[in-house]
Protein backbone atom coordinates (compact mmCIF):
# COMPACT_ATOMS: atom_id res chain seq x y z
CA UNK A 1 0.00 0.00 0.00
CA UNK A 2 1.31 3.51 -0.92
CA UNK A 3 1.67 6.29 1.55
CA UNK A 4 -0.82 8.56 -0.52
CA UNK A 5 -3.10 5.47 -1.04
CA UNK A 6 -6.82 5.72 0.82
CA UNK A 7 -8.19 2.26 0.57
CA UNK A 8 -11.93 1.40 0.92
CA UNK A 9 -14.22 -1.11 1.58
CA UNK A 10 -18.04 -1.12 1.74
CA UNK A 11 -20.18 -3.19 3.70
CA UNK A 12 -22.35 -4.38 7.08
CA UNK A 13 -19.46 -6.77 8.42
CA UNK A 14 -17.10 -4.67 10.19
CA UNK A 15 -14.99 -7.97 11.24
CA UNK A 16 -14.75 -9.34 7.63
CA UNK A 17 -13.83 -5.52 6.13
CA UNK A 18 -11.18 -5.36 8.69
CA UNK A 19 -9.53 -8.53 7.94
CA UNK A 20 -9.81 -8.06 3.92
CA UNK A 21 -8.49 -4.25 4.06
CA UNK A 22 -5.75 -5.41 6.26
CA UNK A 23 -4.68 -8.03 3.43
CA UNK A 24 -5.65 -5.69 0.31
CA UNK A 25 -3.05 -3.40 2.27
CA UNK A 26 -0.54 -6.00 2.98
CA UNK A 27 -0.47 -5.36 6.70
CA UNK A 28 1.77 -7.74 7.55
CA UNK A 29 4.76 -6.40 5.27
CA UNK A 30 4.48 -3.09 6.73
CA UNK A 31 5.02 -4.18 10.16
CA UNK A 32 7.72 -7.05 9.24
CA UNK A 33 9.25 -8.38 12.18
CA UNK A 34 6.84 -10.68 13.49
CA UNK A 35 8.15 -9.91 17.34
CA UNK A 36 7.40 -6.33 17.46
CA UNK A 37 4.47 -4.75 20.01
CA UNK A 38 1.74 -3.84 18.44
CA UNK A 39 -1.18 -1.27 19.23
CA UNK A 40 -4.28 -1.31 18.26
CA UNK A 41 -5.84 2.58 19.24
CA UNK A 42 -9.83 2.74 18.97
CA UNK A 43 -11.80 5.85 20.11
CA UNK A 44 -13.87 4.68 23.44
CA UNK A 45 -14.09 8.17 24.30
CA UNK A 46 -17.17 7.44 26.43
CA UNK A 47 -19.40 4.02 27.80
CA UNK A 48 -21.41 4.15 24.50
CA UNK A 49 -21.77 1.03 22.33
CA UNK A 50 -20.35 1.78 18.35
CA UNK A 51 -23.98 1.99 17.23
CA UNK A 52 -24.51 5.53 19.01
CA UNK A 53 -21.72 6.74 16.48
CA UNK A 54 -18.46 7.75 19.43
CA UNK A 55 -17.17 4.51 19.27
CA UNK A 56 -14.90 2.03 17.21
CA UNK A 57 -16.99 -1.02 16.40
CA UNK A 58 -14.96 -3.71 18.36
CA UNK A 59 -15.59 -5.99 15.35
CA UNK A 60 -12.80 -3.87 13.74
CA UNK A 61 -10.77 -4.69 16.27
CA UNK A 62 -11.58 -8.43 16.66
CA UNK A 63 -10.85 -8.68 12.49
CA UNK A 64 -7.26 -7.26 12.75
CA UNK A 65 -6.50 -9.57 15.65
CA UNK A 66 -7.52 -12.66 13.62
CA UNK A 67 -5.48 -11.14 10.47
CA UNK A 68 -2.64 -10.75 12.95
CA UNK A 69 -2.67 -13.49 14.10
CA UNK A 70 -2.95 -15.45 11.38
CA UNK A 71 0.26 -13.84 10.11
CA UNK A 72 2.41 -14.56 13.03
CA UNK A 73 2.03 -11.39 15.41
CA UNK A 74 1.00 -12.48 18.68
CA UNK A 75 2.55 -9.46 21.02
CA UNK A 76 -0.60 -7.20 20.74
CA UNK A 77 -2.50 -4.88 23.43
CA UNK A 78 -5.50 -2.84 22.91
CA UNK A 79 -5.04 0.93 24.30
CA UNK A 80 -7.18 3.70 25.00
CA UNK A 81 -7.96 6.75 27.11
CA UNK A 82 -11.02 8.13 27.77
CA UNK A 83 -12.35 11.54 28.42
CA UNK A 84 -11.96 13.24 31.69
CA UNK A 85 -15.31 12.55 32.52
CA UNK A 86 -15.79 8.97 31.54
CA UNK A 87 -12.75 5.82 32.39
CA UNK A 88 -11.60 3.67 29.43
CA UNK A 89 -11.84 0.38 31.90
CA UNK A 90 -15.22 1.05 31.48
CA UNK A 91 -15.70 2.13 28.14
CA UNK A 92 -13.93 -1.63 27.46
CA UNK A 93 -16.87 -3.23 28.85
CA UNK A 94 -19.66 -1.56 28.09
CA UNK A 95 -18.20 -1.11 24.13
CA UNK A 96 -17.38 -4.91 23.76
CA UNK A 97 -13.57 -4.49 24.34
CA UNK A 98 -13.39 -6.50 27.79
CA UNK A 99 -15.04 -9.66 25.99
CA UNK A 100 -13.00 -9.37 22.85
CA UNK A 101 -9.70 -9.27 25.07
CA UNK A 102 -11.04 -12.33 26.91
CA UNK A 103 -11.64 -14.14 23.39
CA UNK A 104 -8.58 -13.03 21.71
CA UNK A 105 -5.84 -12.97 25.04
CA UNK A 106 -4.95 -9.67 24.23
CA UNK A 107 -4.06 -7.16 26.94
CA UNK A 108 -6.15 -4.12 27.51
CA UNK A 109 -4.43 -0.83 28.71
CA UNK A 110 -6.33 2.09 30.57
CA UNK A 111 -3.97 4.90 29.49
CA UNK A 112 -5.59 6.77 32.01
CA UNK A 113 -3.93 4.68 34.68
CA UNK A 114 -0.64 4.56 32.93
CA UNK A 115 2.60 6.60 34.04
CA UNK A 116 3.36 9.43 31.33
CA UNK A 117 6.60 11.44 30.07
CA UNK A 118 7.16 14.59 29.20
CA UNK A 119 8.04 14.65 25.34
CA UNK A 120 9.27 17.37 22.58
CA UNK A 121 6.92 17.38 20.26
CA UNK A 122 8.57 19.83 17.80
CA UNK A 123 8.61 22.67 19.89
CA UNK A 124 5.51 21.64 22.47
CA UNK A 125 6.36 19.83 25.33
CA UNK A 126 3.74 17.30 25.77
CA UNK A 127 2.66 14.22 28.64
CA UNK A 128 2.77 11.07 26.91
CA UNK A 129 1.40 7.57 28.14
CA UNK A 130 4.40 5.26 28.83
CA UNK A 131 2.29 2.26 27.28
CA UNK A 132 1.74 4.37 23.79
CA UNK A 133 5.63 5.13 23.44
CA UNK A 134 6.41 1.35 23.90
CA UNK A 135 4.80 0.68 20.66
CA UNK A 136 6.80 -0.46 17.52
CA UNK A 137 3.51 -0.40 15.41
CA UNK A 138 0.69 1.62 16.20
CA UNK A 139 -2.63 0.61 14.43
CA UNK A 140 -5.11 3.73 14.71
CA UNK A 141 -8.62 2.67 14.66
CA UNK A 142 -10.59 6.39 14.43
CA UNK A 143 -14.56 7.20 14.58
CA UNK A 144 -15.35 9.22 11.22
CA UNK A 145 -17.48 11.74 13.30
CA UNK A 146 -18.30 15.40 14.47
CA UNK A 147 -17.04 17.17 16.80
CA UNK A 148 -18.51 20.16 18.69
CA UNK A 149 -15.33 21.69 18.43
CA UNK A 150 -12.87 20.96 15.77
CA UNK A 151 -15.98 19.87 13.79
CA UNK A 152 -13.62 16.55 12.55
CA UNK A 153 -12.34 14.14 15.08
CA UNK A 154 -10.49 11.33 12.87
CA UNK A 155 -6.85 9.79 13.05
CA UNK A 156 -5.23 12.95 14.10
CA UNK A 157 -7.09 13.72 16.99
CA UNK A 158 -8.01 10.36 18.18
CA UNK A 159 -3.89 10.32 19.65
CA UNK A 160 -5.24 12.47 22.07
CA UNK A 161 -5.95 9.05 24.03
CA UNK A 162 -2.60 8.70 24.66
CA UNK A 163 -2.26 11.60 26.35
CA UNK A 164 -2.87 12.37 30.38
CA UNK A 165 -6.14 13.76 31.46
CA UNK A 166 -4.31 16.89 32.72
CA UNK A 167 -2.70 16.88 29.03
CA UNK A 168 -6.29 16.84 27.27
CA UNK A 169 -7.79 19.47 29.84
CA UNK A 170 -4.39 21.73 28.82
CA UNK A 171 -5.07 20.84 25.02
CA UNK A 172 -8.83 22.22 25.49
CA UNK A 173 -7.22 25.60 26.58
CA UNK A 174 -5.31 25.61 24.14
CA UNK A 175 -8.06 25.42 21.40
CA UNK A 176 -6.73 22.22 20.63
CA UNK A 177 -5.86 22.49 16.88
CA UNK A 178 -2.28 23.48 17.55
CA UNK A 179 -1.48 20.79 20.49
CA UNK A 180 -3.44 17.99 18.59
CA UNK A 181 -0.52 18.70 15.45
CA UNK A 182 2.23 18.61 17.54
CA UNK A 183 1.62 15.49 19.15
CA UNK A 184 1.23 13.33 15.57
CA UNK A 185 5.01 14.15 15.90
CA UNK A 186 5.80 11.88 18.03
CA UNK A 187 3.22 9.29 18.44
CA UNK A 188 2.93 6.73 15.89
CA UNK A 189 0.42 6.53 13.15
CA UNK A 190 1.89 3.19 11.51
CA UNK A 191 -1.67 2.38 9.76
CA UNK A 192 -5.02 3.29 9.91
CA UNK A 193 -8.62 2.13 9.87
CA UNK A 194 -11.69 4.32 9.97
CA UNK A 195 -14.75 3.00 11.46
CA UNK A 196 -16.94 4.74 8.75
CA UNK A 197 -20.06 3.11 9.88
CA UNK A 198 -22.36 5.30 11.29
CA UNK A 199 -20.23 7.90 12.99
CA UNK A 200 -22.21 10.75 14.80
CA UNK A 201 -23.01 13.41 12.59
CA UNK A 202 -21.30 16.64 14.72
CA UNK A 203 -20.74 15.19 17.87
CA UNK A 204 -18.09 13.43 19.71
CA UNK A 205 -20.35 11.99 22.76
CA UNK A 206 -22.75 10.33 19.73
CA UNK A 207 -26.06 10.35 20.01
CA UNK A 208 -26.61 10.93 16.17
CA UNK A 209 -25.26 8.46 14.19
CA UNK A 210 -24.80 8.77 10.52
CA UNK A 211 -24.81 5.50 8.49
CA UNK A 212 -22.01 5.25 6.29
CA UNK A 213 -21.40 1.23 5.71
CA UNK A 214 -17.91 1.62 4.89
CA UNK A 215 -14.51 1.44 6.19
CA UNK A 216 -11.37 3.26 5.06
CA UNK A 217 -7.53 2.58 5.61
CA UNK A 218 -4.57 5.14 5.19
CA UNK A 219 -0.99 5.02 6.35
CA UNK A 220 -0.93 9.32 6.33
CA UNK A 221 -2.60 10.83 9.27
CA UNK A 222 -3.17 14.15 7.76
CA UNK A 223 -4.03 12.75 3.84
CA UNK A 224 -5.94 10.11 6.06
CA UNK A 225 -8.03 13.18 7.51
CA UNK A 226 -7.94 15.45 4.45
CA UNK A 227 -10.34 12.88 3.41
CA UNK A 228 -12.12 12.36 5.71
CA UNK A 229 -13.11 16.04 6.16
CA UNK A 230 -14.53 16.25 2.62
CA UNK A 231 -16.70 13.41 3.18
CA UNK A 232 -18.46 14.89 5.73
CA UNK A 233 -18.71 18.40 3.95
CA UNK A 234 -16.00 19.87 5.30
CA UNK A 235 -12.59 21.90 3.38
CA UNK A 236 -9.13 21.62 4.66
CA UNK A 237 -9.91 25.32 5.87
CA UNK A 238 -12.37 24.33 8.13
CA UNK A 239 -10.31 22.35 10.16
CA UNK A 240 -6.61 24.18 10.62
CA UNK A 241 -4.75 21.16 12.60
CA UNK A 242 -4.68 19.24 9.40
CA UNK A 243 -2.91 21.90 7.54
CA UNK A 244 -0.87 22.68 10.92
CA UNK A 245 0.47 18.62 11.00
CA UNK A 246 1.41 19.03 7.58
CA UNK A 247 3.61 21.93 7.97
CA UNK A 248 4.76 20.09 10.94
CA UNK A 249 6.14 17.17 8.72
CA UNK A 250 3.26 14.56 10.14
CA UNK A 251 2.22 14.06 6.64
CA UNK A 252 1.13 15.34 3.23
CA UNK A 253 -2.54 16.72 2.49
CA UNK A 254 -2.79 15.20 -1.03
CA UNK A 255 -3.01 14.13 -3.93
CA UNK A 256 -5.28 11.55 -2.82
CA UNK A 257 -5.06 8.30 -4.52
CA UNK A 258 -8.95 6.81 -3.29
CA UNK A 259 -8.88 3.15 -4.48
CA UNK A 260 -12.34 1.07 -3.56
CA UNK A 261 -11.62 -2.79 -2.91
CA UNK A 262 -15.54 -3.66 -4.05
CA UNK A 263 -18.82 -2.20 -4.77
CA UNK A 264 -20.38 0.93 -3.08
CA UNK A 265 -23.41 -1.29 -2.70
CA UNK A 266 -26.63 -0.86 -0.64
CA UNK A 267 -26.56 -1.62 2.96
CA UNK A 268 -29.70 -1.33 4.66
CA UNK A 269 -30.72 1.90 6.65
CA UNK A 270 -31.41 2.19 10.02
CA UNK A 271 -35.62 2.40 9.79
CA UNK A 272 -35.91 5.33 12.45
CA UNK A 273 -33.17 7.91 12.41
CA UNK A 274 -32.94 9.78 15.85
CA UNK A 275 -32.52 13.34 16.63
CA UNK A 276 -30.97 15.80 14.11
CA UNK A 277 -30.64 12.65 11.37
CA UNK A 278 -34.60 12.16 11.16
CA UNK A 279 -34.98 16.41 11.53
CA UNK A 280 -32.22 16.08 8.29
CA UNK A 281 -33.82 12.95 6.56
CA UNK A 282 -37.13 14.90 6.31
CA UNK A 283 -35.39 16.92 2.97
CA UNK A 284 -34.48 13.70 1.18
CA UNK A 285 -36.51 11.23 -0.73
CA UNK A 286 -34.67 7.91 -0.64
CA UNK A 287 -35.16 4.77 -3.16
CA UNK A 288 -32.78 1.92 -2.45
CA UNK A 289 -30.00 4.26 -1.40
CA UNK A 290 -26.33 3.40 -0.82
CA UNK A 291 -25.51 3.65 3.09
CA UNK A 292 -21.88 6.07 1.72
CA UNK A 293 -24.02 7.91 -0.26
CA UNK A 294 -26.61 8.67 1.77
CA UNK A 295 -24.21 9.77 4.96
CA UNK A 296 -22.64 12.17 2.44
CA UNK A 297 -26.07 13.96 1.68
CA UNK A 298 -26.63 13.97 5.26
CA UNK A 299 -23.71 15.49 6.26
CA UNK A 300 -23.90 18.06 3.70
CA UNK A 301 -27.49 18.81 4.18
CA UNK A 302 -26.24 19.43 7.79
CA UNK A 303 -23.98 21.96 6.78
CA UNK A 304 -26.55 23.72 4.39
CA UNK A 305 -28.67 26.99 5.21
CA UNK A 306 -31.86 26.37 6.57
CA UNK A 307 -33.35 28.24 4.12
CA UNK A 308 -31.63 26.92 0.89
CA UNK A 309 -32.82 23.75 2.24
CA UNK A 310 -36.66 24.90 2.21
CA UNK A 311 -36.15 26.48 -1.22
CA UNK A 312 -34.88 23.25 -2.65
CA UNK A 313 -37.30 20.79 -1.62
CA UNK A 314 -36.95 17.04 -1.80
CA UNK A 315 -33.56 15.24 -2.70
CA UNK A 316 -33.91 12.48 -4.23
CA UNK A 317 -30.84 9.93 -4.10
CA UNK A 318 -30.86 6.21 -4.55
CA UNK A 319 -30.85 3.05 -7.16
CA UNK A 320 -34.66 3.22 -7.20
CA UNK A 321 -34.05 6.50 -9.70
CA UNK A 322 -32.28 5.30 -12.27
CA UNK A 323 -33.20 6.60 -15.92
CA UNK A 324 -36.08 8.48 -13.95
CA UNK A 325 -36.55 12.43 -14.32
CA UNK A 326 -36.62 14.97 -11.71
CA UNK A 327 -35.72 18.28 -10.48
CA UNK A 328 -32.94 17.19 -8.18
CA UNK A 329 -30.87 14.11 -7.30
CA UNK A 330 -28.02 13.07 -5.71
CA UNK A 331 -25.63 10.51 -7.34
CA UNK A 332 -24.65 9.02 -10.26
CA UNK A 333 -28.33 7.16 -9.83
CA UNK A 334 -29.67 10.02 -10.87
CA UNK A 335 -28.26 11.10 -13.85
CA UNK A 336 -30.89 11.37 -15.84
CA UNK A 337 -32.60 14.53 -13.44
CA UNK A 338 -32.40 18.21 -14.43
CA UNK A 339 -29.83 18.84 -11.56
CA UNK A 340 -27.85 16.03 -10.61
CA UNK A 341 -24.34 15.81 -8.06
CA UNK A 342 -22.07 13.07 -9.91
CA UNK A 343 -20.37 10.47 -7.98
CA UNK A 344 -20.51 6.51 -6.58
CA UNK A 345 -20.85 8.01 -3.90
CA UNK A 346 -20.15 11.80 -4.01
CA UNK A 347 -18.51 13.04 -0.86
CA UNK A 348 -20.11 15.72 1.14
CA UNK A 349 -18.05 18.39 0.36
CA UNK A 350 -18.98 17.80 -3.15
CA UNK A 351 -22.49 17.72 -2.48
CA UNK A 352 -22.52 20.43 -0.41
CA UNK A 353 -21.14 22.64 -3.02
CA UNK A 354 -23.56 20.94 -5.66
CA UNK A 355 -26.39 22.24 -3.15
CA UNK A 356 -25.22 25.89 -2.91
CA UNK A 357 -25.12 26.86 -6.62
CA UNK A 358 -28.58 25.12 -7.87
Amino acid sequence: MEKNEILVMYGNNPLEMAAAIAEAAGLDHLIGDRKKRIGLKPNLVVSRPASEGATTHPEIAAGLIVYLKKNGFNNIVILEGAWTGDSATRAFSACGYSTLAKKTAVELIDTQKDNCRFMDCKGEKIEICNSALAIDFMINLPVLKGHCQTRLTCALKNNKGVISDREKRRFHSLGLHKPIAHLNTVVRNDFIVVDGICGDLDFEEGGNPVFGGRIFAARDPVLCDAWAAQLIGYSLSDIPYIGLAEKLGVGKCGPIKVKELNKNSQVPLPPKPQGKVKQLSGFITEESACSACYASLVHALARLDNNKKKLLGQICIGQGFKEKKGKIGIGQCTSAFTAYCAGCPPTGADILAFLRSV
